[in-house]
């Protein structure tokens, strides 16, 4: 299961390169538990399709590069580096034209070749800072 399980993930960094976001549901399963939602993230696949499409068009450009793969018999785990454009409306502030290089970890666990399961973690605020936003971490 393991090897099918690094192909659908192989396939989710395709998807996501190529712009094919709509068909994210041939890997992530339609009731995926997203652990790590972005605000106001709709459950499910939809949601984590809203945000792939979110983040595309903030950076029409953006590729996903895998720096590091570690698999067991249920679990990706994936750490990767992003890379983009800001040329769109979609954030918090408008078009900067800066370029971005960001590094995140995504695991996800597996049924039946899918993701059912994800958690995740990116430099969001780092991004944020790196296009020029005003902005500050949250204290708790």
């Amino acid at each position: 299961m393991s090897q099918e399980n690094v192909a659908a993930q192989e396939h989710l960094g395709e998807l996501i390169n190529t712009g094919k976001l709509d068909r994210l549901g041939e890997v992530f399963a339609t009731d995926v538990v997203d652990h790590d939602p972005a605000p106001d993230q709709a459950p499910g696949v939809e949601g984590i399709i809203a945000f792939f499409k979110t983040l595309a068009a903030a950076f029409p450009d953006a590729q996903l590069t895998p720096d590091a793969l570690v698999d067991d018999e249920d679990h990706v785990c994936l750490a990767y580096r992003v890379t983009g454009t800001h040329e769109g409306d979609s954030l918090v502030i408008p078009p900067t034209g800066r370029k971005i290089e960001a590094r995140g970890l995504q695991i996800g666990r597996f049924e039946d070749g899918k993701i059912v399961e994800r958690w995740g973690s990116s430099d969001e605020l780092g991004i944020l800072k790196a296009l020029g936003a005003d902005v500050a971490p949250v204290e708790r």
